[in-house]
């Protein structure tokens, strides 16, 4: 098992209220409800430095499998088992294979765009928005391919329902949370989603993880996604 504080290791711990937190790593000051048993808070830009790492794996990738795609970032230096960074992973997966699958849209620019809408959604709004982030990088992905704003009809209608579908699936398994988790029920619920509205079949695998060593919350059977003999 793998401790959850960026500084010393040991746990995080869940305040009742916000505090005014200092960041151990860039001293900005600013209110959080986040921080170890020690007292270390690190703010949501300093754990995801390095996130726009993705954008050069996106550009150069050719898979059609999102899954394939956010094990790859996975798998990268920044990503730790829980955090933000997993908001804007969700939907930069879907939207690189959404393209590589037939779909119309300027990935570099797709890309940045859900860079700067996923970075807006702090960690654990799971908890205390109700609403996991990974599920609103799904609505993110719908909105950026069919260019929905607050005035549009038919794709604001389309991203606030792929939004719902994400989000039931991770309610109906039920806390405590894991981004991993979270991020493939996103994803599988998206690519039906999207072959059903949008007519782009994207890539479907079975997933089973292989980072429930790494999380010291696992539901274990309970998840969908565990390795059963």
């Amino acid at each position: 098992m793998k401790d959850e504080c960026l500084i010393c290791g040991e746990k995080l711990i869940y305040l009742e209220k916000d505090e005014m937190l200092e960041c151990e790593i860039c001293h900005k000051k600013e209110l959080s409800k986040t921080r170890c048993v020690n007292g270390h808070y690190v703010c949501n830009d300093c754990h995801t430095a390095g996130l726009d790492m993705i954008i050069g794996l996106c550009l150069n990738e050719t898979s059609k499998d999102p899954i394939e795609i956010i094990e790859k970032m996975m798998a990268m230096p920044f990503c730790h088992m829980h955090g933000p960074e997993h908001h804007v992973m969700v939907g930069s997966a879907l939207l690189t294979a959404y393209k590589n699958a037939g779909g119309d849209i300027d990935l570099s620019k797709a890309l940045n765009e859900m860079m700067n809408r996923g970075k807006s959604v702090p960690g654990g709004a799971c908890g205390f928005w109700g609403a996991c982030g990974a599920g609103i990088s799904s609505g993110m992905f719908v909105s950026i391919i069919s260019g929905s704003t607050p005035l549009t009809n038919e794709p604001f209608s389309l991203s606030h329902k792929m939004t719902a579908k994400s989000l039931n699936a991770i309610a109906d398994i039920g806390g405590p949370r894991c981004c991993k988790r979270d991020s493939y029920l996103s994803i599988l619920s998206a690519i039906d989603f999207v072959e059903e509205n949008f007519g782009i079949k994207m890539e479907k695998r079975n997933v089973i993880c292989g980072h429930s060593a790494k999380n010291n919350q696992c539901i274990g059977n309970r998840c969908p996604f565990a390795a059963r003999g």
